[in-house]
């Protein structure tokens, strides 16, 4: 019986995938073999030695301490593209936001409610009032994508759909998310090139040290003057002193974030939603139900399917028995494995080891169950991190 421990609310239509004859799924736990969470942060959590794996139902990590679950062996899964949908509707919404002066226009409508007009007066002052609030159309006008991993090559898509020129930059772009992207995309040689031309540009990207003010205040300011920015990835991506300055110079005509500071929300050319990216009921079933798919996949069979801290990792469905083995990324690993395993006289059936980083995992399948002092062996040799067995019989 595997103990799921549920953090935060987690949709019913992920919950409902754990079979109550193998699974226990509750919100308090003393040892749980694996965590469910969604925003709730675990930093400076204690967390039981028994927990193998942590769910994110969502893309971002950073509520999660990545590195001390490396140390320990506790995969950390999060939902890539589970939530695009939703976000890529956000981004779109917000170029019509950054054009047209919406909010601004229906928030000074709504201030009229309380005013006496005779006859006529609204009318005119309506249409006296309405050309204060102009804004140009995004047909035909050049969005810049700086990610194109699930969000983005949805949102870049999409774009030219509604007529807009989309240029792309990403580096790193994977195999799947290029033969998703449309080929009218244009590919942009560098970062520094697509802001010279971009009227507007979004940014899809993780947060990480190497991506920390990828928009930094030099940036900003290189972008296309009148451009506007659109920020529904992580605040920690744009420099918002950058922003501000930039807004103030007319270099920026307008930013759209969903994380606000203290420092934006004053602002008049800065338009700030409460972290409303993948706040919808389709997404946060669609999370759910990933997690909880994932949790499953790795605590009945140990294999990886999108974790942000060890390798993609899988094996055809064992037949015996399963070692499971996560362990530090440095030489005659596997080797130290498998001796210790043939020194008593178990076949291995099938093998695969995969590494990121500093860190490798390692499925192993082999005809019979491993005597209990061959696994305490493996565990003291240097570099193990953690072992577990999965007996199918």
């Amino acid at each position: 019986m595997f103990r799921i421990q549920t953090i935060n609310k987690i949709a019913a239509e992920g919950l409902n995938l754990f079979s109550r004859d193998r699974y226990e799924a509750a919100s308090e736990f003393l040892n749980p073999d694996a965590i469910l969470v969604r925003s709730a942060s675990l930093h400076g959590a204690a967390l039981s030695k028994s927990v193998l794996a942590i769910a994110r139902a969502g893309a971002g990590v950073n509520n999660i301490p990545v590195d001390y679950c490396s140390e320990n062996g506790i995969v950390v899964f999060n939902t890539p593209g589970a939530n695009a949908n939703a976000v890529k509707e956000m981004v779109l919404a917000s170029l019509f936001l950054a054009s047209r002066k919406i909010m601004d226009s229906a928030a000074w409508v709504k201030s009229l409610a309380n005013e006496p007009y005779a006859d006529g007066d609204f009318e005119k002052l309506i249409e006296k009032s309405k050309s204060l609030y102009g804004g140009p159309e995004i047909y035909g006008k050049t969005l810049g994508v700086v990610g194109l991993g699930a969000i983005g090559v949805m949102v870049a898509n999409d774009a030219l759909s509604l007529g807009m020129n989309v240029m792309g930059y990403d580096p790193y772009i994977s195999v799947d998310a290029a033969w998703k992207l449309s080929r009218n995309v244009q590919k942009a040689e560098s970062l520094e090139a697509m802001l010279d031309k971009s009227d507007y540009v979004t940014i899809h990207v993780p947060y990480s040290e190497t991506t920390k003010s990828l928009l930094n205040y030099e940036r900003i300011h290189e972008m296309k003057k009148g451009a506007r920015l659109i920020n529904f990835a992580r605040s920690g991506l744009v420099d918002e002193d950058g922003v501000i300055h930039a807004l103030d110079r007319g270099r920026l005509a307008l930013y759209v974030t969903d994380f606000p500071s203290y420092k934006l929300l004053k602002h008049e050319k800065i338009i700030c939603t409460p972290h409303l990216g993948a706040s919808t009921p389709e997404a946060e079933i669609n999370c759910a139900v990933m997690a909880a798919k994932q949790l499953m996949d790795f605590l009945e069979t140990g294999v990886v399917r999108n974790s942000v801290n060890f390798p993609r990792c899988t094996l055809q469905e064992q037949k015996n028995y399963r070692l499971i083995v996560v362990n530090r990324n440095i030489p005659n690993m596997v080797g130290q494995i498998t001796t210790a395993i043939a020194s008593r006289g178990v076949n291995i059936t099938d093998l695969v080891n995969h590494h990121q980083g500093n860190y490798a995992y390692n499925i192993i399948d082999a005809e019979q169950k491993l005597p209990d002092d061959v696994l305490d062996n493996l565990r003291k040799i240097n570099g193990i991190i953690r072992v577990r067995t999965i007996d199918k019989k």
